[in-house]
């Protein structure tokens, strides 16, 4: 896919993922810099960046965070540098105060800010709805429905940029993010944007007074978005049944109408330009409406948009979508919800025999991969913890180890807020135990995150002498994204090697006391953890081990773990199936037809740490580390 996004040639038809897409219409704008931090749906949209960055004559940066991508990004704007910011619906909200002082005092270069939604938080803490920045910085933003825009989207963006010095934020979901569709490409440039010396009068420079010049940029921005390229309409001239659709809604409803048959009664409106509305080019269908079905991804925020713009001019129009029940008010559209949706519209009651609409698929429950160091930590601590007088408290952070909070992390944790935030939570929780608060304190997270924003907490509660657990899940990448690098691994996004940042020594400089263990260790990595658990003050304890998927994909030879069959007493054990059920690793099942326990050799990648926990002594391993 590497040939395809940076081969010349106009006119090619291509199958695309959409994140590819998206890079191959930064190729095609010309960029000369991109940063982002690691975020689900959009993490493949730097990598693949970074690997083409030398051919293509750019600068692309895994930065440490969102607030150092788009700060970055703002700086050489300054140089009438084209920059582009990658971050997620989570991310977007870290870089708020960058945001808004940002679109105040605008930009030189051509800036865009590609945030990816994720509607029923597939891989979120939440699902943020990222129009609500775009509304509240007054920056203007675009929505692609499919692969094709997604890539022809990100040109028109930086010339937009740049015609108006303003950020422009281009909203991806998951679909179109994961998505794949085929894409014409484009001209590439011979070299990227033409970039100037900063002059001394240049200025970038949050002050009030350019509040008013924002808000006229806005202004200027509607009146470019009345004749925007990507806002469709297909239907009868005056309709009474509108569709008003963003995003992958369009796909979905194209669908709906052509299966129901009703597309000489319903107009469909499609809407590429989120915010601000072409209140002109909308009007020229709402006027006919009586009645109105906003399909949207996350909130109802068009349909109310819609609903201010209909009474803004006095319009009697019935408005349905995410805000009365029509359409869910929480998680992802998909064609099934559409197309009842639209046939409750059109008022088709027999719709069902003309789709057949399918059964919902069964639930599968999250769990850890096969050998992944997260489960021995969380099994090993949860022990630890029963040792104690009263129950721990156990809070943390957001990455693969989210499921400690399920029965994959046998229910570990009590509290996950956001990035960041779980070593302040703690803070808290561990100034309370000087005032009758009898419980350990415990805290957790992941290399990535640590670099991310754990940093400036943990200084926080050195200073303030808290007596908490800070438990760093070490396993060498940014492994729920996608093993992207970060400081602590030594490589950047365009392959260089550097220095790695050693998370011990850092917090040794801050002045923690640091131990470090292995989780595979069972033995010693307990009485670890118990001695520290008794130890007042602030501790740090680094987990250290890879990443099993990653070793899978280096390593030639693994460690063979297999049951031995004439030791394993089945249920006699008294273990209560303990391979299985209570260690949950997906390398361990129970063979029911003899009653035992036994090992998946397609699934185990040879940790060892059910042969040492197996009540029984049943599970053996062979092989040692010298293989």
């Amino acid at each position: 896919m590497e040939w395809t996004i940076t081969a010349d040639a106009p006119g090619k038809v291509c199958l695309m993922q959409g994140n590819e897409a998206v890079v191959r219409g930064a190729v095609e704008a010309g960029i000369n810099f991109a940063a982002s931090y690691p975020g689900s749906p959009s993490s493949q949209v730097l990598g693949m960046l970074g690997k083409i960055a030398r051919e293509r004559n750019f600068y692309a940066e895994w930065s440490t965070n969102e607030v150092c991508a788009l700060e970055a990004c703002i700086g050489v704007s300054l140089a009438n540098a084209r920059s582009l910011c990658v971050v997620k619906q989570n991310g977007l909200l870290c870089v708020a105060d960058a945001l808004h002082c940002g679109a105040q005092h605008g930009i030189k270069g051509g800036l865009v800010i590609i945030t990816s939604d994720d509607p029923s938080a597939h891989s979120s803490t939440n699902e943020f709805d990222s129009r609500y920045q775009a509304m509240s910085a007054d920056v203007p933003m675009l929505e692609p429905t499919n692969m094709q825009e997604a890539k022809d989207m990100i040109p028109y963006a930086f010339e937009l940029s740049e015609k108006t010095q303003q950020m422009v934020i281009v909203r991806l979901t998951t679909r179109v993010c994961h998505g794949r569709g085929n894409v014409v490409l484009g001209e590439l440039p011979e070299k990227p944007h033409q970039m100037q010396q900063v002059g001394e009068w240049d200025r970038l420079t949050c002050v009030n007074y350019l509040h008013e010049p924002m808000l006229k940029k806005l202004d200027n921005i509607q009146e470019v978005f009345e004749t925007c390229p990507y806002n469709h309409y297909e239907g009868p001239e005056q309709p009474k049944k509108l569709i008003v659709a963003g995003g992958t809604g369009r796909l979905y409803c194209h669908e709906a109408i052509r299966r129901l048959e009703v597309g000489d009664e319903v107009g469909l409106l499609s809407l590429a330009t989120v915010w601000p509305l072409p209140e002109k080019y909308i009007l020229q269908y709402m006027r006919s409406a009586e009645q109105a079905l906003v399909l949207e991804e996350v909130d109802p925020v068009l349909e109310h948009n819609l609903q201010a713009l209909a009474g803004k001019y006095r319009l009697n129009i019935a408005f349905t979508g995410r805000s009365d029940g029509a359409l869910p008010r929480i998680g992802e559209l998909n064609p099934d919800i559409v197309m009842n949706a639209v046939a409750a519209l059109a008022d088709t009651p027999d719709y069902e025999e003309k789709t057949g609409v399918a059964d919902t698929l069964p639930v599968r429950d999250l769990t850890f991969c096969a050998g992944c160091p997260h489960r021995a930590t969380f099994y090993l601590l949860k022990k630890a913890l029963k040792y104690e007088k009263n129950p721990g408290i156990v809070v943390g952070d957001i990455g693969c180890y989210i499921m400690s909070s399920q029965a994959a992390g046998f229910w570990a944790y009590q509290a996950c807020n956001a990035m960041g935030s779980g070593v302040n939570l703690a803070e808290g929780l561990g100034q309370l135990t000087s005032y009758g608060l009898d419980q350990k304190v415990v805290t957790m997270c992941g290399d990535s995150t640590f670099f991310h924003t754990i940093i400036p907490g943990l200084v926080n509660a050195r200073y303030h002498h808290a007596n908490m657990l800070l438990m760093v899940l070490d396993n060498s990448a940014t492994a729920m994204t996608g093993f992207q690098p970060h400081p602590g691994t030594g490589i950047t996004a365009m392959g260089d090697q550097t220095q790695p940042m050693s998370i011990e020594k850092i917090c040794e400089a801050i002045g923690c006391q640091v131990t470090i263990a292995d989780p595979f260790d069972v033995q010693g990595t307990s009485k670890v953890l118990r001695d520290l658990l008794n130890q007042d003050g602030l501790k740090v304890l680094i987990m250290k081990q890879p990443c099993a998927t990653l070793m899978s994909k280096q390593e030639t030879k693994r460690r063979r773990v297999y049951v031995d069959q004439d030791i394993c007493y089945g249920d006699g054990c008294g273990c209560d199936k303990f391979c299985s059920r209570v260690w949950g690793c997906p390398g361990n099942s129970w063979d029911f037809t003899k009653n035992k326990a036994k090992i998946d050799p397609m699934s185990c990648v040879g940790c060892g740490v059910c042969a040492q926990l197996c009540p029984s002594g049943a599970i053996k391993v062979e092989g040692g580390e010298e293989e």
